[in-house]
C-alpha cells in the first residue's frame, strides 16, 4: 500500500470524528461537509513524515479549517449569530446510521449549538475541544495563538455562559415525547390553557423562515398565542428525533416544510427551535424520516 492510499484510509476512518468536531464548530450540516473535504485537502499537500498522533493531528487539522471559516462568516456580518437556528441532524426514532450516531455521541443538542453560535470563534473552539473532545490546553492554544492559560481561561468563559444558557433534557425520550404530544393535541384542539401547561413560563421559541430575520418568542402565554399556526401544523407531523431528543418533521405531501426541536426538562417544554427555510432544509439529509414515493 503506498503512503497516499495509508492516508486516505486512515483519513477516512476518523472522517465520523472529524465530522463530529466540524458540526460542532459550526452548526451546520454542509459546513462540516466542506470543512472535512477542505482538511483533506491540506492532508494531501502536508508534508506528514513528522506526525506520530494522526488522530489529534487531523483534529487539529479539521479545526483550523472550522476556526477560519467563523471568522468569515462573523467578517461578512451574516445573519446574527444569537437568534440562528443551528441544522438540525434528523433521525428515525428507530435510531441514527452510524456516522450521526458519532456526531450525537455527546448529546449535541440543538439549544446547546445555539449557545455556541453566540460565542466568538477562539472561545467555541477552546470549550469545543477541550469540554467535548478532551483536546489539552496546550495543543489548542497554538491554533488560536494563545497561551495554554488564556486558551482555558477561554474555555472557562465559555463554559459558564453555556450553563448559564442551557437546560439539560429529561434523559427518558419517551418521556420527551409524551410531552410533544401533548404539546401538538392541545394545539389542535385550540385548548391554550392544556398549551401553556406544558410549556415553562420562561420557554424560549426560535423559528426560521424563507428569507426572513430569525423570529425570537419569549414566555408561555406568547409562544402559546400561535396556537393556530401549530394547529395547522399538527396533522402533518411526523415524530422524529432531532439531535437525538423528540422532536417533529412536518411533511406535507411528500415534501418536508418544518422541523421542531424540543427541550424537555421538568415535564414541560423549556425550548422550541424551527427551521422552515425551504433552502436550508434542501440541504439536509432527511432521506431516513421522509415517505417514500410510489
Amino acid at each position: 500500500m503506498d503512503e497516499q492510499t495509508w492516508w486516505r484510509d486512515s483519513f477516512e476512518e476518523h472522517r465520523p470524528h472529524l465530522h463530529a468536531v466540524a458540526y460542532r464548530m459550526l452548526g451546520s450540516v454542509s459546513e462540516a461537509d466542506d470543512a472535512v473535504q477542505d482538511a483533506w485537502l491540506r492532508v494531501e499537500r502536508a508534508d506528514t513524515g513528522a506526525v506520530e498522533n494522526i488522530g489529534g493531528w487531523l483534529t487539529t487539522v479539521v479545526s483550523r479549517v472550522c476556526l477560519n471559516m467563523l471568522r468569515s462568516r462573523n467578517t461578512r456580518g451574516e445573519v446574527p449569530l444569537d437568534v440562528r437556528v443551528p441544522d438540525p441532524l434528523v433521525t428515525p426514532e428507530s435510531g441514527a446510521d452510524p456516522e450521526t450516531e458519532a456526531v450525537l455521541a455527546d448529546s449535541v443538542g440543538l439549544a446547546l449549538l445555539v449557545v455556541l453560535e453566540q460565542l466568538a470563534p477562539a472561545e467555541r473552539l477552546a470549550f469545543v475541544l477541550h469540554d467535548t473532545f478532551g483536546v489539552p490546553f496546550a495543543d489548542i492554544a497554538p491554533m488560536i495563538d494563545r497561551t495554554p492559560e488564556a486558551t482555558r481561561q477561554l474555555a472557562s468563559r465559555a463554559r459558564r455562559r453555556v450553563r448559564g444558557s442551557t437546560t439539560a433534557p429529561d434523559a427518558d425520550v419517551p418521556r420527551q415525547r409524551a410531552v410533544v404530544d401533548a404539546f401538538f393535541a392541545a394545539a389542535r384542539d385550540g385548548d391554550l390553557e392544556r398549551l401553556v401547561a406544558v410549556l415553562h413560563p420562561d420557554v424560549v421559541l426560535r423559528a426560521e423562515g424563507a428569507h426572513g430575520r430569525p423570529t425570537v418568542l419569549s414566555g408561555a402565554h406568547e409562544v402559546a398565542g400561535n396556537a393556530p399556526m401549530y394547529s395547522g401544523l399538527a396533522p402533518f407531523v411526523r415524530p422524529v428525533l432531532v439531535n437525538g431528543t423528540a422532536g417533529a418533521l412536518v411533511v406535507v405531501k411528500g415534501r418536508a416544510v418544518s422541523v421542531l426541536a424540543f427541550v424537555v426538562a421538568g415535564g414541560r417544554i423549556t425550548e422550541i427551535d424551527v427551521l422552515s427555510d425551504p433552502a436550508r432544509l434542501a440541504g439536509l439529509d432527511l432521506s431516513g424520516v421522509l415517505p417514500v414515493e410510489d
